[in-house]
């Protein structure tokens, strides 16, 4: 005999009470997250700011944070929240970004790169942001200091202290040394 799980959607995880956990859904499935360590929260911040003040001050769009949920597929949903995200100028309502999930990939997703996460789970989370549409995902990974980006079209590139990480198609003219990422003061 065999049970059947019953599949949570996107509406229903929208209006999960709010605690110390953050929440994916994963193809109807609920995924708990537990909060970030102190260097993974150090790397976003730092990382948020320098494409904050490159996007703000060219007005090309919206950076979202951690806690934002982007709608990437449906019937069963899946709902990811990146550690950073932007998207384009000329995709944002005119009414301003919606109250909800955002419908569906942004045109840039930043994960960091957490002790516990695997490379399997990394590589699928890479691929769900490509085939939900995003122009590109940078995985971010504290422990090599480098940074691999990955583009829309299957191609992908790593970036090590030492060089200088560049935003392509995505974030044309957004530069930043890969050490000013993981640098602690």
């Amino acid at each position: 005999m065999s049970t059947a799980t019953r599949l949570m959607t996107a509406d229903e995880l929208l209006r999960l009470p709010r605690g110390k956990a953050r929440y994916e859904l994963i193809k109807g499935e609920l995924l708990t997250m537990s909060p970030a360590g102190s260097e993974h929260g150090s790397i976003i911040f730092r990382l948020s700011a320098l494409i904050h003040q490159f996007i703000s001050s060219r007005k090309l769009g919206l950076g979202f944070g951690a806690e934002s949920g982007f709608l990437i597929q449906r019937d069963p949903d899946t709902v990811r929240a990146p550690d950073i995200a932007f998207v384009r100028a000329d995709r944002i309502p005119a009414e301003g970004p919606p109250q909800g999930f955002w419908p569906g990939a942004p045109d840039l997703a930043v994960e960091v790169v957490s002790p516990g996460d695997g490379v399997r789970e990394v590589g699928e989370k890479v691929a769900e942001w490509l085939q939900a549409g995003c122009g590109a995902v940078w995985i971010v990974d504290p422990h090599a200091k480098a940074v691999s980006v990955h583009l829309a079209g299957g191609s992908s590139e790593l970036f090590t202290v030492g060089q200088t990480l560049d935003g392509g198609a995505v974030l044309p003219g957004f530069t930043c040394p890969v050490s000013e990422i993981f640098a602690i003061v």
